[in-house]
């Protein structure tokens, strides 16, 4: 395939020259799988779309050409804007429309019935529609599906649910081509293999990587602070910047953080500046807004979170912000090419670190970046829960036989290696909900006949399609203005931050204060506040666990003698704690023991990541707790845990023992709520239980009532369902991380550096700042209350004996008793 001449012209009127990977793409154009890694700015969007533009330029196709997926819905539009430009101006008999959740009911019915050459859609969208039995027809006419930032896809379940419904539109459209686009890839050979239909290859075409962007940490007059994670400090520069930029991008990790230090930078912002804030939880209203002043040029400012992270093409943007650590290496290359979104003009960018530690994690993504070297961690087989909802989606769409759907599905990567025993493990489930749940009609959905598979009652594709997506949000309420009428839509926030509101609390939203008014059939309804402090509306994923490969980076930064990129105070800082006990090691973990305030205290460094580290604080506690060293509660944060005890660590060896810690974690997750929180989500996705109903819609507390009922009912009758053996896998790798903790233990080999010390040390003093204390309820707490009823009587002068003490001790009440519960 070569450039039509009216392609060439319109390149040179514009005075541009194609890129070789734009012209590798369109001459392996035939291939079955091509993926590009180009950086921002280089063409790969056009790059993907050049070869079905010249396919359609001669007007001959009919039907649906080209499906391009992104993994948000507004990159979907963006992208719509900007193919429109190349087409209209060459006049191309091409007809481009997206479809997503936003599309009106009558167009995406339209849009079946007389499909555009090129679609541009969601994952979810993209299983809906495979999901009604026209679908041979609409996908038949099919040669390419363009997946854009595929390397967002290829973490999650968003992803395997794409690749499973691929396979089903592959099987619709024999000679399909698959075409991934990225900027960021870790590892290119596996995204290779993500994409392409096994076992065919997958050829990957690498774009020249441009310059090195321009990106240093912004240094600031007042030091950072010991802990914390929002970054106020450093606003008054971080408006100087503004202000010698045209456009700027304020990234946050988590959506909390971005609406506090919004509201603290809109409260310092003296001269005016234009500032917007943007993240998930607003109303599709609101983001719409802020994105046209953005594109017009309207804004100096966005801070805003991972929903921009991905390439809307926004040129104008000269300046990236990173507030706080980025926590992965590849999420700050992304945001960092949000800036001068131009081939070949390096991107700049500047990162603040929150507190002192993260400047030691800010120094070491700098060094990452500036080598190209991208985190990631490999995924592992394909999740059962999304392919029960693919046979459930299958079986919408009409008959299928069990052979055929399984050789289907073992085309995906993921599930290359699914064996037949699996498959049918799934299969049953969806067609009967399993052993212990066959005896009820509601889970009976699936017929055979013959060896074909068809819905026992057709009526349930309606119940199936209203409940595809693997994307949990069934926790958040909306957000209105109070009116007498339709109040104005706001956005989202987690149900149970909403049912904590009193009448007249305040909190932040969309960078305003708001006056919590009523809750009222599922919508939190507020009114304008301005004159309030307010607290802050909380949002899923408000932990980012940094990633392992940055956590090494930092453990060989601290092996070096000095650190002269890092400033004088974090360096005087990391010289006191070699000097006064040692520097945490790659292939050891460090304990130090050291007494304060009247109790004992035990650091353990051993760089996890949050979620791991947490899990190991409730281990490490609970093995505590059977020595006899009464722990009273700990803290966690992404490299250490501080654990408060009534008695000594003298040797911490026994308390790392793998097989206690493995034991430990299955007795405790076995009854903990992690187990309860990670069923529902997988009973959610799997089918079990709907997420969406016809009619008033369910709260997040009935629909995690049902699932309580569901999984104490399959614990006590089939404990080997499907269902739990997915769960354990889900939370071991999910919510608490356990596989990082055998990886830390693997790593180290029980080699541990114990370092006795008389008093806290420079690297565990943040510690003492963390937020998430969490008490264990155990010999310790009758320990304190017996001290603390004695010490009330020998002030009374009274002589007791200590049953009495107690008893009085509790008669003082819930507040005296409390104290002692939640004391570190």
């Amino acid at each position: 395939m070569t450039l039509p001449t009216r392609f060439q012209q319109w390149f040179s009127e514009r005075g541009w020259h194609i890129h070789p990977h734009q012209q590798e793409m369109i001459d392996r154009a035939a291939d079955p799988a091509l993926l590009l890694i180009a950086p921002t700015g280089g063409g790969k969007t056009l790059a993907g779309f050049l070869p079905s533009l010249i396919e359609l330029a001669d007007g001959m196709h009919e039907g649906l050409h080209t499906l391009y997926i992104s993994p948000l819905k507004a990159l979907a539009a963006d992208i719509r804007r900007n193919l429109t430009t190349p087409v209209t101006a060459m006049q191309l008999p091409i007809r481009i429309e997206d479809r997503t959740g936003d599309t009106s009911a009558t167009r995406k019915k339209a849009q079946r019935a007389d499909p555009p050459h090129i679609l541009l859609t969601t994952p979810e969208s993209l299983a809906l529609l495979t999901s009604y039995e026209d679908a041979p027809r609409l996908f038949s006419t099919l040669s390419r599906v363009v997946i854009d930032e595929i390397h967002a896809l290829a973490e999650n379940k968003r992803g395997d649910q794409l690749m499973l419904a691929m396979s089903r539109v592959q099987a619709m459209a024999p000679g399909l081509r698959r075409v991934g686009l990225s900027a960021t890839v870790e590892d290119p050979p596996a995204i290779a293999r993500y994409l392409a239909r096994h076992p065919d290859p997958c050829r990957i075409v690498m774009a020249d990587p441009g310059p090195d962007p321009d990106i240093s940490i912004l240094r600031v007059e007042e030091p950072p602070p010991w802990a914390g994670a929002g970054g106020s400090h450093a606003i008054p520069a971080v408006l100087e910047q503004i202000r010698r930029h045209k456009t700027t991008l304020i990234f946050h990790n988590t959506r909390a953080q971005a609406e506090i230090f919004f509201h603290n930078l809109w409260l310092a912002n003296e001269d005016d500046l234009p500032i917007g804030i943007h993240h998930g939880s607003l109303s599709r209203e609101q983001r719409e807004r802020v994105e046209r002043a953005m594109v017009a040029g309207e804004l100096r400012a966005i801070v805003c979170t991972s929903s921009l992270d991905l390439g809307i093409d926004w040129g104008d943007v000269d300046l990236v912000i990173q507030i706080g650590a980025p926590k992965q290496v590849k999420r700050l290359v992304q945001r960092i090419g949000r800036a001068n979104h131009r081939y070949n003009a390096p991107s700049k960018a500047l990162l603040v670190p929150a507190n002192r530690f993260e400047v030691v994690e800010c120094e070491a993504a700098l060094q990452a970046v500036r080598e190209r070297d991208l985190d990631g961690e490999p995924r592992g087989p394909g999740p059962l829960d999304v392919l029960c909802q693919h046979i459930a989606i299958r079986a919408a769409s009409g008959p299928f036989t069990a052979t055929g759907l399984f050789a289907e599905v073992r085309t995906v990567g993921a599930y290359a290696g699914l064996t037949r025993a699996a498959f049918d493990d799934c299969l049953d489930f969806v067609a009967t909900g399993g052993y212990a749940l066959r005896a009820y009609d509601r889970w009976q959905r699936l017929i055979e006949r013959d060896g074909v598979w068809s819905l026992r009652d057709p009526r349930a594709a309606r119940r199936i399609r209203m409940n595809i997506g693997t994307i949990m949000d069934t926790d958040m309420l909306k957000v209105r203005l109070k009116s007498r009428g339709t109040g104005q839509p706001l956005g989202d926030i987690e149900e149970g931050f909403a049912t904590t509101l009193m009448p007249g609390d305040t909190f932040l939203f969309g960078g305003k204060v708001v006056r919590f008014e009523t809750l009222k059939e599922m919508t939190v309804e507020v009114t304008r506040q301005g004159n309030k402090e307010p607290r802050i509306a909380t949002y899923i994923g408000m932990k980012i666990a940094t990633s392992i490969q940055l956590s090494q980076r930092i453990l060989r930064m601290f092996a070096q003698p000095d650190w002269p990129s890092l400033p004088a105070h974090t360096r005087d800082w990391l010289h006191l704690q070699r000097s006064r006990s040692r520097l945490p090691e790659a292939d050891r973990i460090l304990v130090e023991t050291f007494p304060h305030d009247g109790r004992h205290h035990t650091c353990i460094y051993g760089f996890a990541g949050r979620n791991a580290m947490q899990t190991l604080g409730l281990l490490i506690t609970r093995r505590m707790e059977l020595s006899g060293l009464h722990p009273t509660g700990f803290v966690a944060s992404d490299y250490a845990i501080l654990v408060f005890s009534l008695e000594p660590v003298t040797d911490p060896a026994p308390l790392f023992d793998s097989a206690g810690l493995r034991d430990g974690f299955d007795t405790w997750l076995g009854g903990n709520a992690v187990m309860k929180r990670t069923f529902k989500y997988s009973a959610t996705i799997a089918g079990l239980i709907d997420r969406n109903v016809a009619g008033p819609r369910r709260t997040g507390r009935q629909a995690t009532f049902s699932a309580d009922i569901l999984y104490d009912t399959l614990m006590k009758y089939d404990p080997d369902h499907l269902l739990l053996r997915i769960t354990r896998q889900e939370a071991q790798r999910g919510l608490v991380d356990f596989q990082r903790i055998e990886g830390m233990l693997e790593r180290t080999a029980g080699r541990i550096d114990h370092v006795t010390l008389d008093r806290v040390t420079p690297l565990a003093a943040p510690m003492f700042l963390e937020r998430g204390y969490v008490p264990v309820e155990g010999a310790a707490t009758e320990r304190l209350l017996a001290d603390a009823a004695q010490r009330l009587m020998d002030a009374a002068g009274l002589d007791l004996d200590p049953a009495t003490e107690g008893r009085l001790f509790r008669m003082a009440g819930p507040d005296a008793t409390g104290a002692v519960r939640n004391a570190p």
